[in-house]
């Protein structure tokens, strides 16, 4: 029983705590858009062109996504983990905090660029710190504690969103950053890092270095696409619930918010179990193997079993396929466990933010076929192929659940 007090005391450490608060707060303004999508677009004069320009600004915040997880990891890996956190967490509160007073759609556009750039970095740099300073067996459900804590941030928006105005729920998001900025007393830098940083002959940080080598690009390569699936469940299937739901002949009026909250539900037993059976079964792959096949067979009984049902079961089938979809603390860790310390918080800040920017094309290519196959055949066409995707890439990783960190890469 002490021994397990002693682990628990472990798993819990400030680092593990600060990083879930962020990623709580990361979760809480990265979907919020999605949950005031509508009401926001037709309060600036966009009414019935919700979807369309929902879609750009969305595009619009995943592209500061991608840019922030580049510039972001790049500067853990020189300056430190924490660094990033706290930083990152700053940005990102600011520009949500601004966009509550948007009135018009460049306004908009700016705060959302702002915010994925902000954004970007807070998860790869917690996952990364959480990871270097628990002890190998330990740290899979470290990062298990941040995702789960993390996701219930999507919740809590849903219920700010359906509570208050839509405007007020932005300035909520910003005072939750700034209050999460006054937490970071206490909490200390990776041991790991810090040890490496003597030594000044590693290159470090370095994203470019990323492509001039074979093995290292295909690592990173196949870890991005082995999460795509989760974004496509969040940014397609969900965010446009409403959408779906008048296809499937449900009358009664979804609530895009209610939608996102039940998705993340989800997410919340998902995130716990994908974690806990990865350190059950001491594999990620398999875990993250498992979770593609059965998120897709959700995703398509969410696209053809709900006609002619109802709201609630719209709702239901929002948690199955949230539940499925997660596995991103699998797939977050496993990116950091699969480079050096030089280039660590790079890759596993970059990853999530490159999946995240991937619901880019996938949107496009939704709206796109979505003229040719309608609403519910270009959702599947889209879902088979990044499953199809998900599955082989993950199968031709290298299993990581024991992997010592303490290296570098050899640049």
């Amino acid at each position: 029983m002490s021994q397990s007090i002693k682990k628990f005391k472990i798993i819990c450490s400030a680092a593990v705590i600060v990083a879930a608060l962020g990623y709580f707060v990361d979760i809480y303004d990265l979907l919020l858009f999605s949950i005031v999508r509508v009401d926001s677009l037709r309060a600036i004069g966009y009414q019935g062109r919700e979807l369309e320009v929902g879609a750009l600004l969305n595009n619009i915040q995943m592209t500061g996504l991608m840019l922030g997880g580049i510039a972001w990891g790049m500067l853990a890996d020189r300056r430190g983990r924490l660094s990033v956190l706290f930083g990152s967490i700053f940005l990102y509160s600011v520009a949500n905090f601004c966009n509550a007073f948007a009135i018009n759609f460049t306004q908009y556009a700016f705060c959302r660029f702002f915010a994925g750039l902000g954004l970007a970095g807070e998860l790869g740099a917690g996952i990364t710190l959480v990871a270097e300073v628990l002890p190998t067996e330990l740290r899979g459900y470290g990062t298990m504690v941040v995702a789960t804590v993390g996701v219930m941030g999507a919740i809590v928006g849903g219920w700010v969103a359906q509570t208050f105005d839509w405007r007020f729920a932005f300035k909520i998001g910003g005072m939750l950053g700034f209050f999460l900025l006054v937490l970071r007393i206490g909490v200390s830098e990776s041991a790991v890092f810090s040890a490496g940083l003597k030594n000044k002959d590693i290159c470090r940080g370095n994203f470019l270095h990323l492509f001039t080598s074979k093995d290292r690009f295909q690592r990173f390569s196949l870890c991005i696409l082995s999460g795509v699936p989760i974004w496509f469940t969040i940014g397609i299937l969900v965010t446009y619930a409403p959408e779906f739901a008048k296809n499937c002949g449900i009358t009664e009026p979804i609530s895009t918010a209610k939608a996102v909250m039940a998705c993340y539900l989800g997410f919340v037993f998902g995130d716990f179990a994908s974690g806990f059976f990865s350190q059950i079964i001491k594999s990620r792959i398999k875990a993250v193997k498992l979770f593609v096949v059965v998120n897709v067979v959700a995703s398509v009984a969410y696209l053809f079993a709900l006609k002619g049902t109802s709201a609630g079961m719209l709702y239901f089938a929002c948690v199955v396929v949230g539940t499925t979809a997660g596995y991103w603390a699998v797939v977050v860790t496993m990116a950091a466990e699969h480079f050096g310390t030089n280039m660590r918080a790079t890759v596993a800040t970059s990853v999530p933010n490159f999946i995240r920017f991937s619901l880019v094309p996938m949107s496009l290519s939704f709206i796109g076929l979505k003229k040719y196959f309608g609403l519910i055949g270009s959702a599947l066409i889209v879902s088979l192929f990044v499953s199809i995707v998900a599955f082989i890439a993950a199968s031709k990783l290298k299993e990581t659940y024991s992997k010592d960190l303490n290296y570098f890469e050899k640049i």
